[in-house]
């Protein structure tokens, strides 16, 4: 059976049999229902492939049940092209299969297809349609994503400049979206299909020199399946292993990444152990590590510390006779859900499933906060830049992983966190530690973001975050559609203001209590009827109960160039001395930039700005006074 069509030939009876077998809880008969009513509407339509296009129909539906879905999801798919491609009236599918399956076929619908005359701009506001659509019900990009499956598989009947408009939108949006959604399976072939037809000589290529080295492949993966069935014998675990070969996509990406050849691409398989419970599932690893060399750098624990989509596995490398192999173990559940996706859950409605599903769908719900202020081709461009990033997973203090791109800040995890912490944020603490707001947050850092009432956002923030959701916030918060609006500002600010404040001195100036500005934030200036100037934040909310004839634009004078210190700390290592020290940078407002032991575990060097020596004096014996704490020393010294 060829996969373009996995239900060739299938009976309307082996299909209802195939329904059950799946979800033996499925309504048949309005299944049936839906069969029947598509097969009717469509019976003189044909697809490019010269195959009914019912059949493109029951194959998009054969992917779902295979999910596991309901028959809502089943039924929709089944008609969900009634209401574009024939003369089906919405009142007809309302009143013939309900609200539920009609709404969910007007949410695939409004996802328009894409044709070879469609404009750019048009192509984008596609796209966001899809995300509107998901967000108001999963269950329709799942039929989408399903669509688009089988659409990729029967590709090749079109011509070759939509072949590869096709294949560029699935890589760039279709893809990342499974991929978030934790639908791993479903990721891969389409990316695998995809590369067929954007890269067609490359991918020929991989795949006749895969086929060649198949017959010695299977055999290494059977020799290394029965040592490791072997391990968990000795241990007595009761473990399931499996053998893989890595997707065509996934070897190209690595030989493009480290621009090598095929021949020198080593880790072309994996095997999978699926436990029967987590405890056996480190069990297990502790099993696999004695008895292979396991490679240090190539160890994730996605069990306790599962990726925002769900997934949970222990990912882990070892060397078997000489080669590198990869190692994936996990329960059975665990299985599902990296298979399923955000359908395993779909299928339950307990209170902490629908939680997990909420926490699986977050970064849709946050891309969609910041949609209205783009044009639907800034939209799509900074969702593929969203979607692509390399990502980290930052915990807050209760453990919960937030997803970030790398190099992201403090500020870019409290707008992740939510939009009010984002927008209160005044400091920050990363493993316990005070550390300033631009930050480069790692994997697995905790951070602990402390608001105050007063605080607001500042312009520079806009510098120095890396997500879009959190500079669209920003803007919000500050009244700035676009960045040429902040560089328009401050080209302002500055013509109308010179170093001083003409006619007050510099005794009369104060800084406002209500929102405490810091050096560097936005300013204006507020003169008051005793003559002084009161300093307010850009942003602070008590600005709009003040007369506009009495404000002044303000820049604060540029610092003049601070002296690079470095200091020598020796100490005996303790938890939380790090912290410790850092903490006196942060209470004397010193700016650290960077701390090492260069190898040694009993020596800190630190290097930081000052911007003169005489704070010097204050601030070592601080250090020396901290508990561990031996000698503290000057680069001069």
């Amino acid at each position: 059976m060829s996969k373009e069509s996995l239900v060739e030939g299938m009976s309307k009876k082996s299909f209802l049999g195939f329904v059950k077998s799946f979800n033996p809880h499925a309504d048949l008969k309005k299944v049936e229902e839906a069969y029947d009513f598509a097969k009717e509407a469509h019976k003189d339509q044909k697809r490019m492939s010269g195959k009914d296009h019912f059949d493109h129909l029951l194959n998009t539906s054969y992917i779902l049940i295979k999910l596991r879905l309901d028959t809502e999801t089943i039924c929709a798919a089944l008609l969900h092209d009634t209401l574009e491609d024939t003369e089906t009236k919405k009142e007809t599918i309302k009143k013939k299969f309900g609200d539920e399956i009609l709404s969910l076929i007007e949410g695939v619908t409004k996802i328009r297809k894409i044709r070879l005359e469609t404009v750019e701009e048009d192509r984008a506001e596609n796209i966001r349609e899809v995300l509107l659509a998901t967000i108001k019900d999963i269950r329709v990009i799942l039929i989408k994503l399903a669509d688009r499956l089988h659409n990729m598989r029967t590709l090749k009947y079109l011509d070759e400049k939509d072949r590869k408009s096709i294949s560029q939108e699935t890589l760039e949006i279709y893809v990342p979206i499974a991929y978030k959604l934790g639908m791993y399976k479903l990721k891969s072939e389409l990316e695998d299909l995809s590369l067929r037809y954007l890269e067609p000589e490359i991918y020929q290529e991989l795949k006749s020199r895969i086929a060649k080295k198949k017959e010695q492949r299977d055999k290494e993966i059977r020799s290394i399946i029965e040592k490791a069935k072997a391990v968990m014998v000795e241990k007595k675990l009761d473990c399931r292993i499996y053998g893989r070969a890595k997707n065509f996509y996934s070897i190209y990406k690595k030989m493009k990444k480290k621009s090598i050849p095929f021949e020198e691409v080593r880790d072309l398989y994996a095997i999978r152990i699926i436990a029967k419970t987590q405890d056996d599932c480190y069990r297990a690893l502790g099993a696999i590590h004695a008895a292979w060399t396991p490679i240090s750098t190539k160890f994730d624990d996605y069990i306790s510390t599962p990726k925002p989509n769900l997934y949970q596995s222990l990912h882990t490398e070892v060397l078997i006779d000489k080669k590198p192999v990869e190692v994936q173990i996990r329960t059975w559940d665990m299985h599902h859900v990296a298979e399923e996706g955000i359908a395993a859950h779909w299928r339950y409605k307990d209170t902490e499933r629908d939680k997990k599903f909420d926490r699986r769908i977050s970064w849709l719900k946050q891309i969609l906060e910041w949609k209205t202020s783009k044009s639907a081709r800034e939209f799509v461009e900074d969702l593929k830049i969203d979607l692509f990033k390399d990502e980290i997973y930052v915990l807050t203090p209760k453990g919960d992983p937030i997803p970030l791109p790398e190099k992201a800040t403090p500020i870019d995890f409290a707008y992740a966190v939510h939009t009010d912490i984002g927008n209160h944020c005044a400091r920050a603490k990363v493993n316990n530690a005070i550390v300033p707001l631009d930050h480069e947050l790692k994997s697995g850092d905790v951070c602990e973001v402390i608001t105050l009432k007063n605080a607001a956002p500042s312009r520079n923030w806009l510098k120095i975050t890396k997500t879009n959701i959190a500079k669209s916030k920003i803007r919000q918060k500050l009244g700035i559609v676009a960045d040429s609006d902040v560089k328009k500002e401050e080209e302002e600010v500055k013509e109308d203001l010179t170093a001083k404040i003409e006619g007050v001195k510099a005794s009369n100036v104060k800084m406002s209590k209500c929102c405490t500005p810091k050096y560097g934030e936005s300013i204006i200036g507020y003169r008051m009827k005793d003559g002084k100037v009161a300093i307010h934040l850009s942003a602070c909310p008590n600005l709009k109960d003040l007369e506009d004839t009495r404000k002044v634009k303000l820049l604060w004078k540029q610092k003049e160039k601070q002296d690079l210190v470095k200091i020598q700390v020796e100490i005996e290592d303790r938890i939380g001395l790090f912290a410790d020290i850092l903490n006196i940078f942060s209470a004397m407002r010193i700016n650290v930039n960077s701390i090492n032991t260069k190898n040694t575990k009993n020596k800190l060097y630190i290097v930081f700005e000052i911007e003169d020596r005489e704070s010097l004096p204050k601030l070592i014996p601080q250090i020396k006074a901290v508990k561990n704490v031996i000698e503290v020393k000057t680069e001069q010294d």
